[in-house]
């Protein structure tokens, strides 16, 4: 067999499924068994006798759904169909679009951490509680010999004032 006889019946082949397929489609009743029966007995139960606008109604969706393909056309709304009925993608986390863009999301903040990271502390940022604090640390020993001789130079100037006025007395 040539290569040309093997595509062709291999398309005959699906043909055949396709076909098969399509009307299984058609001869097959809704799954569910048990509610298709209780809802058959309650519409004949509730309506024997189909009006005209009934009639009228069913007659039309039922040519406006074996006549128009549908793949455009809702003939239950009898109006062009919008957008998807379910969405195209089940997960859209599962996308590589979406993937891609937390990627992106993970190493912008991996770079702000490490950026942080990276500066550390700031000595500008840090400021003491009064800004003269490191000049009274460092002038407080100077301050302690200064005092004690503040002091001794303000005995000195009291006795000499004590002694003068002693003098002027007795003259």
């Amino acid at each position: 067999m040539s290569s040309h006889e093997k595509l062709s019946a291999a398309a005959n082949d699906r043909k055949a499924r396709l076909a098969q397929l399509k009307s299984l489609k058609r001869k097959q009743a809704p799954t569910d068994d048990a509610s298709t029966e209780d809802d058959s007995a309650a519409l004949t139960r509730i309506s024997m006798e189909p009006t005209s606008t009934d009639l009228a109604i069913v007659e039309e969706l039922s040519v406006s759904s074996t006549y128009l393909s549908g793949r455009n056309y809702d003939p239950t709304t009898r109006n062009v169909k919008l957008g998807f009925d379910a969405l195209p993608i089940s997960d859209p986390t599962s996308t590589l679009e979406y993937k891609a863009e937390q990627l992106a999301l993970d190493i912008k903040t991996a770079q702000q951490k490490e950026l942080a990271e990276d500066k550390g502390l700031d000595l500008f940022k840090l400021q003491p509680k009064k800004p003269n604090w490191d000049l009274k640390r460092d002038l407080g020993e100077k301050i302690r010999g200064l005092e004690v001789q503040t002091e001794n130079a303000i005995a000195r100037l009291v006795r000499k004032r004590v002694e003068a006025q002693k003098r002027g007395q007795w003259e």
